[in-house]
């Protein structure tokens, strides 16, 4: 018997094995967000998977609760006899979230064990050096009988504790590893990282040898003895982007340049709609399933955009995601409430803890105020300015500065529009999506310190699940009314 996984798209991957199908972080539409007014567009583009198509379902494993693994409109189109496994910790917004559908979610550690027939599949926690918000992640180890295993390594450090069994000898080696591309690099002008002057040049940007080496020497390390990696990941158009696909998306080719570059083991670089065939002896094989369809036209618009904008690159307007405020008086209302709370609970961040630690700036000794924050596009079209006080935890007002000023003044800023902050206060984008398209920067120290990072560790479904809810709540209320009866 053989294991079969098909690549969908992004980081969705149907497993076959003695007759029976899982289906891994199901997102079967064209993309994927809260809304329809904001879609992330999966890439390579595809059309939208029937679900049929797939045939029947044995089990859906959900790795985690981001919106490119956790995609209700695509649950909302599936069999709701469909039992639902993902990890211990998932928030329980999202599990309340799927079981509104109708679904059963059961949570499962790594010693439970997965079985339809002779198809298995274990959930192993993600790797103790895995960021916070990304610790809930599971890893999916998949195996036909005693046959070879293949490790989907999501979003997060290799397992610990999978590579413990594997020593110990609980575990085979692996014969494959599914390794997620999450670079997500712009090209300059249009990256979005630390604003500051000589904050990095072009030799600190992430470049693709970067990039395969942490996939494939760094991130498998602890893989003696693999002979097969499958690329996915970093497969998606990001928001308003006016330079397409992300830099090193292609995976064929960064596959063959692997393939080119080592001997250790064969790099695949799968499009949506390839199936992968792992064999007991023989070699991986690959071949096309006919129930994903690459919109080719789609593709060769957003690629001829990408060469564009590597001929004559511009920095791109900043345009916001969240629904417009049609409400200013109580969406001032909702920001006075919330400011507090956001000075509160910055204390505990890096940036906040680097920047009560220093006591000089450009401009010489610091006084209490080390970050500041503009909200663009308040009332009558102007520009809220805050200063964090660290004497008081709270954002006072603070003169308004130009933005080049502002960085000569504040060791750490941010500048994002105002409706985007009352959008993921009220639910109708999350902090993941603003962060990387909307939200601009500047810090001293490490990218750690910078208050992106803060923005996770106070906004991210970890730290709010009320806001998860809320945004859940939201995502449901788009739902055709035919997918959810």
């Amino acid at each position: 018997m053989t294991l079969t996984l098909t690549f969908v798209g992004h980081q969705t991957w149907l497993v076959e094995g003695d007759g029976h199908r899982i289906l891994v972080d199901p997102v079967l539409g064209r993309g994927f967000g809260l809304s329809p007014e904001l879609e992330f567009r999966i890439w390579p583009p595809r059309d939208a998977v029937e679900p049929g198509a797939l045939g029947p379902l044995d089990a859906l494993v959900l790795t985690h609760e981001h919106l490119d693994h956790f995609h209700l409109p695509t649950l909302a189109r599936l069999d709701r006899t469909v039992p639902v496994f993902t990890g211990p910790l998932l928030p329980a917004a999202v599990s309340e979230a799927i079981e509104s559908l109708g679904f059963t979610v059961h949570r499962t550690d790594h010693t439970g064990l997965i079985r339809y027939g002779e198809l298995t599949m274990r959930l192993f926690p993600a790797g103790a050096r895995t960021l916070f918000w990304e610790k809930r992640v599971v890893q999916p180890v998949v195996r036909v009988g005693d046959g070879p295993a293949v490790v989907i390594g999501v979003d997060a450090d290799l397992s610990d504790v999978y590579v413990d069994e594997i020593q110990a000898g609980r575990e085979p080696m692996p014969r494959m590893a599914v390794v997620s591309n999450n670079s997500q690099i712009r090209p300059a002008p249009a990256d979005t990282g630390n604003l500051l002057p000589g904050a990095g040049d072009e030799r600190s940007r992430k470049s693709g040898l970067h990039v395969l080496n942490e996939l494939l020497l760094a991130y498998l390390r602890p893989l003696d003895g693999l002979t097969d990696v499958a690329l996915c990941g970093n497969g998606f158009l990001p928001a308003h982007s006016p330079h397409g696909p992300y830099l090193y998306a292609d995976h064929p080719a960064m596959a063959a340049l692997a393939n080119a570059s080592q001997d250790l083991f064969r790099v695949h670089g799968p499009r949506p709609g390839d199936r992968l065939t792992v064999p007991a002896e023989d070699p991986v094989t690959r071949d096309r399933v006919g129930w994903v369809t690459i919109d080719e036209e789609f593709e060769a618009e957003q690629l001829a955009a990408h060469a564009a904008y590597l001929t004559d690159p511009f920095a791109p307007p900043l345009i916001p995601i969240a629904p417009p405020i049609d409400d200013l008086p109580a969406a001032l209302t909702e920001l006075d409430a919330e400011l507090p709370r956001l000075g509160r609970d910055l204390v505990p961040t890096p940036a906040a803890q680097l920047a009560v630690s220093i006591h000089e700036y450009l401009t010489g000794p610091l006084g209490p105020h080390r970050i500041y924050l503009a909200l663009t596009d308040g009332p009558d079209g102007r520009t809220l300015h805050y200063a964090w006080n660290a004497t008081t935890a709270a954002f006072d007002p603070a003169d308004p500065l130009a933005l080049d000023e502002a960085m000569g003044v504040y060791p750490f800023g941010m500048t994002m529009p105002l409706q985007d902050l009352i959008g993921i206060l009220r639910g109708h984008v999350q902090v993941w999506d603003v962060a990387g398209t909307t939200a601009r920067f500047w810090n001293i120290g490490r990218p750690l310190d910078s208050l992106v990072y803060s923005l996770f560790a106070v906004y991210g479904e970890h730290q709010r699940p009320d806001l998860a809810a809320r945004s859940y709540a939201y995502a449901l209320g788009h739902l055709d009314a035919r997918h959810t009866g």
